[in-house]
């Protein structure tokens, strides 16, 4: 799933880490304000280093009852399939980061 703001590319949920907050608090805020989708099992991945950014990634399962709804500054979110996201207008944090998954669930299978 990515979100985008209006008028911007598309990236994954998240933002930065409130001081106290833990990266899976974090993670969990982000989601639930971005999407409304709240309760996940979120379980770390990985961390990427971006050029001025340490983005901390989690996965979570979605029930199929569970539709995200754009929320707060989120103009909009949606599903995509995992492969076509290099060719959307997205952040180079969000294409390596999900072309890193791709590659590590082709290796898996």
């Amino acid at each position: 799933m990515l979100v985008a703001r209006a008028a911007s590319r598309w990236a994954l949920p998240g933002g930065t880490i409130k001081r106290g907050e833990s990266p899976l608090e974090a993670a969990h805020r982000e989601l639930s304000e971005e999407t409304g989708i709240t309760g996940q099992t979120l379980v770390y991945s990985m961390q990427f280093t971006g050029l001025a950014k340490i983005h901390h990634v989690f996965f979570a399962e979605v029930a199929p009852d569970q539709t995200p709804q754009a929320n707060n500054e989120i103009e909009k979110c949606k599903w995509f399939p995992i492969d076509g996201v290099d060719g959307l207008r997205a952040s180079i944090p969000t294409k390596r980061i999900v072309e890193l998954v791709h590659q590590h669930e082709i290796r898996k299978a």
